[in-house]
């Protein structure tokens, strides 16, 4: 069977499946970060579904969504038209794009750097400084390499409901981790149709990260572990940099 890009099938379930991933009280953490700036407008790079996205604009920022997955802005769109929540949605790979306008912050969350291939890092980076004004916010996450090697690699992760079935291979790359997914999604007479995609990510380490970071142009204010947890043994590494000008 043909494989897909990653989120070709998988956009319109990865919320879903994603449930136990408590978005409410992430997106909270994060808007308490952000309200320590005075902060209007932001993009959201690799928004995927729009949750966070959605939550940001429904706690008055004006916000631009961003990804590269043509299938995830259409499921973000949809969604947040169906909650009444207005928005602007960009497809677009910010290891190549550079955007027309600037914003007051911009976040990458859920994974979205560890999707970027590490000779593009600098590229995305850069491209992110010149979308943000002076003394403009980045706030964003990795996966952890410790969640990669002990927790991710060379597993199978499935995820069985009665209206999808997810199975992942994860196999252990040099660099990272590559991840192909079996979707089984049943459809409206029953049956289950089976699609095939393959997913990428790229293990990043907080040092590498840092001196990314400040190789173009930030100043990291402060890095912790998810929702503050200690970063040494926490799954996701949170980052908070701040444009320099």
């Amino acid at each position: 069977m043909e494989r897909q890009a990653a989120y070709a099938n998988l956009a319109k379930w990865f919320e879903y499946l994603n449930d136990d991933c408590d978005y409410e009280n992430w997106s909270q953490y994060l808007i308490s970060r952000l309200s320590a700036f005075p902060l209007r407008t932001g993009l959201d790079v690799g928004c995927g579904g729009g949750w966070f996205t959605r939550a940001f604009t429904r706690k008055g920022y004006a916000m631009t969504g961003m990804d590269i997955s043509p299938e995830m802005l259409d499921f973000a769109q949809e969604t947040a038209l169906k909650e009444g929540v207005r928005g602007e949605y960009i497809l677009g790979d910010i290891t190549k794009t550079k955007l027309p306008r600037r914003y007051d912050f911009v976040t990458a969350i859920n994974d979205c750097v560890n999707y970027i291939p590490k000779n593009r890092l600098d590229a995305a980076f850069k491209n992110i400084k010149n979308a943000l004004g002076k003394g403009g916010i980045f706030l964003f996450d990795i996966s952890s390499e410790r969640k990669f090697r002990e927790k991710i690699a060379n597993t199978v992760s499935v995820d069985d409901r009665d209206d999808v079935t997810y199975i992942a291979f994860n196999r252990e790359e040099t660099d990272g981790v590559t991840m192909e997914v079996t979707l089984f999604q049943k459809r409206k007479d029953g049956a289950f149709e089976r699609t095939d995609e393959t997913h990428r990510q790229y293990i990043y380490t907080e040092n590498v990260i840092v001196s990314a970071l400040e190789r173009n142009g930030f100043e990291v204010l402060s890095v912790e572990g998810h929702l503050g947890e200690d970063k040494n043994t926490a799954d996701r590494i949170g980052f908070l940099a701040k444009r320099r000008d």
